[in-house]
């Protein structure tokens, strides 16, 4: 099921777990960066680890 699908499915709890997800993504960064700690993300297709510093850096440039 694509974005696009989702949005549109008839269970709320579906259409909503989008945006629950991007929310407890942010949250883990925040996290990581208050305990100084890394996390791992897939990226491309592989495991990347993300250190505290790599994700300060990245929020700056959003």
């Amino acid at each position: 099921m694509n974005q696009v699908d989702i949005t549109k499915a008839k269970d709320p709890d579906l259409r909503a777990s989008l945006q629950a997800i991007q929310r407890a993504a942010l949250a883990a960064r925040a996290v990581a960066v208050q305990t100084n700690t890394s996390i791992v993300i897939v990226q491309n297709a592989q495991l990347v680890r993300l250190s505290a510093v790599e994700i300060k850096k990245e929020a700056l440039h959003e």
